[in-house]
């Protein structure tokens, strides 16, 4: 399985280009690894330092407006690839992108991603925009 764990720089580059003053939500789709891999050579299992990681970020989340509008634990890939299994999903919700790209820059939040690439093994974090809600699929 390919990791992914920090995006590239063509990922970054499209990301930036999309309009930066519209709300946005990033879903995230996170598998940890067993053991955290930190460069000190601490001991922590990979969802333990992803915990790490969230209470250290949360202030600085907060801080550009953001919030988790939903949380889930991923119980069976109905469809799609069988071999990518996920720990955890949840949304992130943004006031605008800048708000994400100031939270991804602030040198508090790069001090401390660490615990992130530590814990992951691989992962998805897609970009959405809003669009109505109803009863329909479409």
């Amino acid at each position: 399985m390919t990791s992914y764990i920090d995006p590239s720089s063509e990922q970054f580059l499209a990301f930036k280009q999309l309009p930066r003053d519209t709300p946005i939500m990033m879903l995230n789709l996170v598998l940890f690894k067993q053991s955290a891999n930190y460069k000190d050579q601490r001991t922590a299992t990979g969802a333990e330092a992803y915990r790490a990681y969230g209470e250290a970020s949360a202030p600085i989340f907060s801080k550009v407006g953001g919030e988790i509008i939903w949380r889930g634990n991923p119980e069976c890939v109905l469809i799609g690839p069988q071999n990518e299994q996920w720990d955890t999903a949840f949304i992130a919700r943004y006031p605008t992108a800048n708000a994400f790209l100031e939270m991804v820059m602030d040198p508090d939040y790069q001090a401390i991603v660490y615990h992130r690439q530590a814990a992951v093994e691989t992962s998805r974090l897609i970009r959405l925009g809003e669009q109505g809600g109803g009863s329909s699929f479409s």
